[in-house]
């Protein structure tokens, strides 16, 4: 599947850079693909660099964690559901420990905290791997609720809001709660349908209904609070919980009486490896999805989706905020630029604005986190993974156009 996915983005960009030269006249596109190709060759070093420092802090307090048994009790706590959807991980295995740890991270939108945390979830489930090549049912699991991108705080896209002007930068809190809701229920209901998982066993049903009374009692709480307290609770909250959680891995070591230094550090050389081991995927899929982009296939793309509404007679109001829904599976910073230039150019609290601000939210970047969750354990073959991450995406992307329309017209 990658190798055709990736071969394909070069296919793509080809034909588009020969039809904008041959039917426009504008040669100048190739000498921006070429240029394209360097600078994301650049553009993956540099991310590498802020994801060693990165990496090395989490991977040091995670084996603090890990040798003071917080790992295994979170693994324990959840290994009656884990052992329905992820019934080849051992009850008890780290591996659930940390998948938990992931998701709480996304959940409150601490992405710095969450990746290193996935990567380290990803690299405990190829150690069960038979096939290392080949992701297993469980690494599939575990990537598509990733990129199916479940935000409970969504703070940085308040924090966008509020740059541009907004008076209400919490105004799409609750469309993209309810847009990334059923994205990731797609992403869960595809895997399920794909893997023949049982979601209708009752405790699976159990911890589904207990996460649908957590977010109606947060939702309850949320409701009656101004835009500037949510704003703020927003972002304390985050950041309290983040200090928590390395507060509680050092005391948990010490109570355990583990050396958390020696420890820590014993974590941190895993970093580098990490580091060293994802580079060559990333410089791959970045330098494809560059070319792809500089050649203008996704305003092609975008071009089409406009006229094809347009002669259905619907309104194509929501096609403005498409090319951050389009750029959003591919690259997570070229969504976020084209979402502070329709900002900008429609105005911060325009249709178009908010539904992107909502798509931005509410998805992830989807072949980003494929290339470096299964890069960086050296799986080739994704099977299923792809597809099923973007059945989530288009769910997403769906739910935030009928969601905004429902909300702002």
């Amino acid at each position: 599947m990658l190798n055709g996915l990736w071969l394909g983005f070069f296919l793509v960009a080809a034909v588009a850079g020969l039809a904008r030269w041959l039917l426009a006249g504008e040669g100048e596109v190739f000498a921006a693909m070429v240029a394209a190709l360097f600078d994301m060759a650049r553009l993956s070093v540099e991310v590498m660099v802020l994801l060693f420092g990165t990496l090395t802090l989490w991977l040091g307090l995670l084996r603090i964690g890990e040798r003071a048994g917080v790992i295994d009790w979170l693994a324990r706590a959840l290994a009656p559901l884990f052992a329905r959807l992820m019934p080849e991980v051992p009850r008890g295995h780290p591996a659930l420990g940390l998948v938990t740890l992931n998701f709480a991270a996304n959940g409150i939108g601490l992405d710095n905290a969450a990746t290193p945390i996935g990567l380290k979830a990803m690299r405990e489930l190829q150690a069960l791997n038979p096939e290392p090549e080949r992701a297993s049912n469980a690494q599939i699991l575990f990537l598509v609720l990733n990129t199916s991108s479940l935000t409970l705080l969504p703070v940085s896209i308040f924090m966008y809001r509020l740059q541009q002007g907004a008076s209400d930068p919490t105004l799409v809190f609750l469309p993209i709660l309810l847009a990334t809701t059923a994205s990731t229920l797609a992403g869960l209901l595809a895997v399920a349908w794909v893997q023949r998982l049982r979601l209708g066993d009752p405790v699976v049903l159990a911890w589904l209904g207990g996460a649908a009374l957590l977010l109606g009692a947060l939702l309850w709480l949320l409701a009656g609070m101004t835009a500037v307290a949510l704003a703020t609770l927003s972002s304390l909250a985050g950041n309290l919980l983040l200090l928590a959680a390395v507060l509680a891995f050092l005391l948990a070591g010490a109570w355990r009486r583990v050396p958390v230094y020696e420890a820590f550090v014993e974590g941190a050389r895993q970093g580098f490896e990490v580091a060293r081991d994802l580079l060559p995927y990333l410089v791959a899929m970045l330098c494809a999805i560059g070319v792809l982009r500089a050649s203008g296939a996704l305003d092609f793309a975008l071009e089409g989706v406009r006229a094809a509404v347009a002669w259905l007679g619907t309104d194509t109001r929501f096609v403005d905020a498409l090319p951050t829904a389009l750029a959003k599976p591919f690259s997570g910073s070229a969504a976020r630029a084209l979402l502070i230039e329709t900002m900008q150019h429609f105005g911060v609290d325009s249709f178009p604005a908010l539904l992107a601000a909502t798509v931005q939210g509410s998805t992830e970047t989807t072949f980003y986190v494929l290339a470096v969750y299964f890069g960086a354990v050296g799986i080739r073959r994704a099977r299923h993974a792809v597809g099923c991450a973007l059945v989530a995406d288009v769910a997403g992307i769906l739910a935030a156009i009928a969601v905004c329309y429902l909300f702002f017209g």
